[in-house]
């Protein structure tokens, strides 16, 4: 039986649309787990796209009833700012063993609550092309699965070679952060008439974030 035309173009706009995404999602996961043992940082890899994509399902299904509540995505960028903060941290110079897979729980909480964070506004352009057909919405993220992890392993080194990328990775996670406060229903009359204060905000919370850590990882190995 032929697909109608309108809903292969409705899944190729939601595989577009996942494909951008992908690169939030490779960030945060490939960040959280640099500090991983190589073993590791597979299973880190596999379990925080499993549950990424889980959640960012989740939230699509449910973006409509989320986004009558007052104040979401102001709280929702705010979480995001420590999550920024802490992708940060230095690497410790000596891990032990069994402290590193200890590390394995906290790395899969963060890749889960930092996408669902950055997932609130994305959904909306999910959900929108989809259209009312859930099944569209899974099949399209079914397919970013792949592009993920591929992407999280290739971002995983980099880090190992360039550590520059570390910053790139949260400065993208304080942007996202400071785009979900100018989103806040409250104020979005406000900022949609003054276009430059979003990227104000933006800008401003990615040096607050990456040179407010910089310097503090700077006075710590001094010390």
């Amino acid at each position: 039986m032929a697909i109608p035309t309108h809903l292969l173009s409705d899944l190729l706009t939601i595989v577009l649309l996942d494909l951008v995404l992908a690169g939030d999602n490779a960030i945060v996961i490939a960040l959280a787990a640099r500090d991983l043992p190589r073993r590791l940082q597979k299973l880190v890899v596999f379990w925080g796209t499993f549950g990424a994509v889980a959640v960012r399902m989740l939230l699509t299904v449910l973006v409509v009833y989320l986004l009558q509540l007052p104040g979401l995505m102001l709280l929702g960028g705010l979480l995001l700012l420590p999550i920024a903060w802490k992708l940060l941290k230095p690497e410790p110079e000596n891990t032990h063993a069994v402290a590193t897979a200890a590390n394995f729980w906290p790395a899969l909480r963060t890749i889960v609550l930092a996408d669902a964070l950055m997932g609130l506004d994305n959904v909306l352009a999910i959900a929108g092309a989809a259209k009312g057909h859930m099944g569209l919405v899974v099949i399209g993220l079914l397919i970013s699965i792949p592009l993920v992890v591929w992407g999280s392993t290739l971002i995983l080194r980099l880090v190992e070679r360039f550590p520059i990328v570390v910053y790139a990775g949260a400065a993208a996670v304080a942007w996202t952060a400071g785009r979900m406060i100018s989103h806040e229903k409250a104020w979005l009359a406000w900022f949609e008439s003054h276009g430059w204060m979003k990227h104000v905000l933006e800008i401003g919370f990615v040096i607050a974030i990456c040179g407010g850590r910089y310097l503090v990882n700077r006075r710590h190995r001094a010390t």
